[in-house]
């Protein structure tokens, strides 16, 4: 089992020297830039080899000459690709959620501190694809990075590899970053189009059937993010009593609610889905609707912060 572990890639990576974010930004060092021939230049070796052979069994003066000046093109590829990569610095900024299964993009900046021009300078997060930018001297170069995602929930944000060829492709340096930011995964929706059962406008333990609607002052309420601006009593904010809503009550429909014991027969995780797609297809309906979860319930509303807060509650309840 040891011998199988040592042939693994992941475990050869934790012995590499890596580049941690500091306040959000990585600078590449000399000690944590790594170099290696790439077939090209194993073969590009080969053959200086050969060529050396050949004009010591000959004693080819144009050979030395050609061998020598072959040898030093090498050695300066060498150093340029290690110099295109080191002392870059890396910002890993944010991502915006998305559904499992989609691509998450991951939004970094990639800078030169040393007023040089860096050229195919490529960027990978492990086994997603790889993009791949030249960047102006003394410039910063905006990276979106793709990321895949499987599982609902907070992702970590796997090890970032930086890597170049640059100029003749005979060597391969890189350099590895790692950075504390998570991606929030939204869970998967269902492909049941089945709608959830209609509740009135009430919580399950009160009796109250007063619907909100648009046609008669009916008081005021503590202002809640995503509440209209419209509605905000101005006129009581500037008096320096607090922030309230106005309501109105009138001939709303009732507003839907999405239960936890509507899903009983399904999984766990099939529950979850479910009423993942509820709320979908209540928003794209611009339906206000409220959310029951065993550890939360969310007040019925329709705007953009209320779905991105009960996506947010699916994402993360645990059994």
């Amino acid at each position: 089992m040891a011998s199988l572990a040592i042939l693994n890639r992941s475990y050869w990576q934790q012995w590499f020297r890596v580049a941690k974010t500091s306040q959000n930004i990585a600078t590449l060092n000399p000690r944590q830039i790594y170099i290696v021939p790439t077939r090209w230049g194993v073969l590009y070796a080969v053959m200086l080899i050969l060529l050396l052979v050949g004009s010591i069994n000959y004693s080819l003066s144009l050979g030395y000459y050609v061998t020598f000046l072959l040898a030093s093109l090498g050695n300066m590829a060498m150093l340029q690709t290690w110099r295109n990569l080191v002392h870059l610095k890396i910002a890993v900024l944010h991502a915006k959620p998305v559904f499992a299964g989609d691509t998450a993009q991951v939004l970094t900046h990639i800078s030169d501190s040393k007023s040089r021009a860096r050229y195919a300078i490529a960027a990978q997060l492990e086994e997603n694809m790889a993009v791949a930018y030249d960047i102006a001297s003394d410039a910063t170069q905006a990276v979106i990075l793709p990321l895949n995602t499987l599982q609902r929930g907070w992702l970590a944000l796997p090890r970032l590899t930086l890597y170049t060829e640059f100029p003749l492709s005979l060597f391969h340096a890189w350099a590895y970053v790692d950075s504390p930011l998570q991606v929030l995964v939204y869970p998967k929706p269902s492909d049941n189009p089945t709608a959830p059962p209609q509740s009135a406008d009430v919580l399950n333990s009160g009796n109250s059937q007063i619907h909100r609607g648009d046609d008669d002052f009916d008081g005021h309420k503590t202002y809640q993010v995503g509440d209209a601006p419209s509605r905000i009593d101005w006129k009581a904010s500037s008096r320096g009593i607090g922030l309230y809503s106005k309501q109105y009550s009138g001939n709303a429909a009732a507003s839907l609610w999405i239960d936890w014991a509507f899903t009983n027969s399904l999984a766990f995780e099939a529950r979850i889905s479910q009423m993942t797609k509820w709320v979908l297809d209540a928003q794209a309906a611009q339906q206000t609707y409220g959310l029951i979860l065993p550890n939360l319930t969310l007040t019925p509303n329709n705007s953009e912060a209320h779905y991105h807060q009960a996506l947010t509650a699916l994402a993360l309840l645990q059994p």
